[in-house]
């Protein structure tokens, strides 16, 4: 912004110096050389109101002073030089002067006047007065070189002014950009501070207005997920430890199944309130966990825990083939509850056998969830929050997990319609061999 006020600014000087200086360039040249010819002529009027009638006689003439670096002479009307200085034969200004009229030219390098001298309403001579036209070219040459000087300095000046005015204007906007830049960084606490332009006050303020309403809507919303998360947890912890005293009291083998489903569910919801809770204390950019869970044991805990829920619904759910090593580690707890998500969209939208595969990319590892259904509607909307339906997500689900993917410094898309395929990137970390934690 400051070099393009810079120069908006120096070309707005540049036409206003070109319109005023040429126009006043050619003026002082003019000016000069009518000033030049004024001073011949009174020298040659003076002349002639020195000549006598009486000179054709022999009567000497007293002419005055010529002007400075110029001649005076008095020709008689056969254009012979009889007194003062210039051509011993008169030139055509002279001739035409015999004419009585007064002659102004330029021929050659001079700047001539003639002036006839009358008596009797006869021309009795004609007053000639020159000067070197070099001398005037000079002179304009001066005139001109002062006048560049000044349009100089008025460009430098322009530009000393569109320089200062440039960080008056751009200071503020380049201080409102890095506070945009610390709000998008997660510090909401930024706020704009105000400048000495009132149109970029009026944007500051609508700044920091603007963000002020956001922090308290986050604010209230995170205070709402912890609070519920808070009051969630307290009951969970309680039905756990029942389950616990229950496992370990009943000898009922045909309870016993049950109960052992009630307590690994109750412990996955308890892992999701606690996921629902850290993402709610996300904000600003992506934030990366250390990686905690092979590849290998997250896919088969994922097969384990849904297989049975695919076969009562007569379908079919498949992990692998694995492509990763088993140094291989991501974020076990939010990882599981993606997958998770993915999962049950397919067990409710999507038909036929459900596919869970992973590919190591190198620096992340791909999770893909496919199903034989198809994904209609909007795609650009699948994932938006309370999008549900067949083929359109579910609720809140699809919203959620990807919020939490982007949270891990991943992204989850969707990568087919027909059939439905999901994918999930995830960053990963390599256990170095022999890096192994003992027990």
């Amino acid at each position: 912004m400051r070099q393009r006020v810079v120069r908006v600014a120096l070309t707005a000087a540049l036409v206003a110096v070109v319109l005023l200086a040429v126009p006043l360039a050619l003026a002082i040249r003019s000016s000069l050389y009518a000033d030049q010819r004024d001073t011949l002529e009174r020298a040659a009027l003076s002349g002639a109101v020195h000549v006598s009638p009486d000179y054709a006689t022999g009567d000497p003439v007293e002419l005055p002073a010529p002007p400075p670096d110029g001649r005076l002479g008095l020709y008689d009307p056969s254009l012979r030089l009889r007194a003062g200085t210039g051509p011993h034969t008169g030139d055509t200004a002279v001739r035409r002067a015999l004419a009585a009229e007064v002659v102004r030219s330029r021929p050659g390098g001079d700047l001539v006047v003639a002036v006839p001298v009358s008596h009797a309403e006869h021309v009795i001579g004609v007053v000639r007065a020159s000067s070197p036209a070099a001398a005037v070219r000079d002179r304009v040459l001066i005139a001109w070189s002062v006048l560049a000087g000044v349009c100089a300095l008025a460009l430098t000046v322009a530009v000393l002014v569109a320089r200062r005015q440039a960080r008056v204007l751009a200071a503020p906007l380049e201080d409102l950009s890095r506070h945009c830049r610390a709000v998008t960084a997660g510090d909401l606490s930024a706020r704009a501070a105000p400048s000495s332009v009132a149109e970029i006050d009026q944007v500051a303020r609508t700044h920091n207005e603007m963000l002020h309403s956001l922090t308290e809507l986050l604010r209230h919303e995170r205070d709402f997920t912890a609070n519920a998360s808070h009051q969630l947890r307290t009951p969970l912890t309680g039905l756990q430890l029942t389950l616990e005293a229950g496992l370990a009291r009943d000898d009922d083998a045909r309870l016993r199944p049950a109960l052992e489903e009630a307590l690994a569910t109750t412990r996955r919801l308890h892992r999701t309130v606690e996921e629902v809770l850290r993402l709610s204390r996300f904000h600003g950019l992506p934030r990366r966990p250390a990686p905690d869970t092979p590849v290998s044991q997250l896919l088969r805990e994922t097969e384990e825990r849904w297989h049975g829920l695919f076969a009562r619904d007569g379908r079919r759910l498949e992990a692998g083939p694995l492509d990763t090593g088993d140094d291989v580690r991501v974020l076990g707890a939010p990882v599981t509850e993606i997958l998770g998500v993915l999962l049950e969209n397919a067990r409710v939208h999507g038909r036929g056998t459900v596919r869970l595969t992973a590919r190591d990319l190198g620096e992340a590892v791909a999770f893909d969830v496919t199903d034989e259904g198809a994904v209609d509607g909007e795609v650009s909307r699948l994932f938006d929050r309370g999008r549900t339906g067949p083929g359109e997500g579910s609720g809140i689900g699809l919203s959620l997990a990807r919020d939490l993917a982007v949270s891990l410094g991943g992204r989850l898309s969707l990568t087919g319609r027909r059939p439905a395929a999901f994918t999930l990137l995830v960053p990963v970390r390599r256990e170095e061999p022999g890096s192994g934690g003992g027990g």
